[in-house]
């Protein structure tokens, strides 16, 4: 009798677990349909890093545009801009653009389908808490990397049950470093400039162009 309750037990636990994996990918399919019918997305961010071993604590802010296959980063100083062939690097501090080419099926390349459905595959998931964030429910989905050479040791991706919008996301690495990035702003069908995604260098005349490839 002992041995068939502890099997009870172990039979409940495992279809709760597969009941939550079942709602988590729900979800997570419910923000990457979100995204996928805009027209282009703006997203104002804050970013901070932590390690408190390291005595390590950063934080900044950034802005991303995206449309397509097609992106603007700004971010520490630093832009980065994709066309859908190549990424433009422009650093004002070194007078420095860096033209190199996207090999989209490189895993570790960064594509605006990424940026914003990263989730969807190399990632064990798992639904986690719920959260009240200034009125806003916030749902969290616990991503564990598949591979064991993967420095991160889990993601927390936030995600606003009412518009589906990711909130924020909290890495955690195997180190114990601490990354947060949360989403001031997220506009969606904005008007954008014809050349929103191209890389003009008459606007850089004394910039040194470095083509990678």
């Amino acid at each position: 009798m002992k041995h068939f309750i502890q099997f009870a037990f172990l039979l409940i636990f495992s279809f709760s677990i597969q009941a939550q994996d079942k709602k988590a990918k729900a979800l997570l399919d419910e923000v990457t349909a979100k995204v996928k019918s805009y027209d282009n997305i703006v997203i104002d961010f804050k970013y901070s890093l932590n390690n408190s071993k390291e005595n390590i604590n950063q934080e900044s802010k950034g802005n991303v545009t995206l449309k397509d296959n097609q992106y603007v980063l700004n971010f520490m100083g630093i832009t980065k801009m994709f066309d859908g062939r190549k990424v433009y690097t422009i650093v004002p501090e070194d007078e420095e653009v860096s033209i190199s080419s996207v090999d989209e099926k490189d895993e570790n390349a960064i594509t605006p389908s990424k940026m914003l459905t990263f989730f969807n595959s190399g990632y064990k998931y798992s639904w986690d808490i719920l959260q009240n964030v200034k009125g806003r429910k916030i749902q969290y989905i616990k991503l564990i990397p598949n591979s064991s050479k993967d420095q991160r040791k889990e993601i927390l991706l936030g995600i606003d049950t009412q518009t589906k919008h990711i909130y924020n996301l909290i890495e955690t690495g195997k180190n114990g470093t601490k990354t947060t990035i949360v989403v001031n702003s997220f506009k969606t069908n904005q008007p954008l400039s014809k050349n929103q995604f191209t890389f003009v260098q008459s606007k850089y005349p004394k910039y040194y162009i470095n083509k990678l490839d």
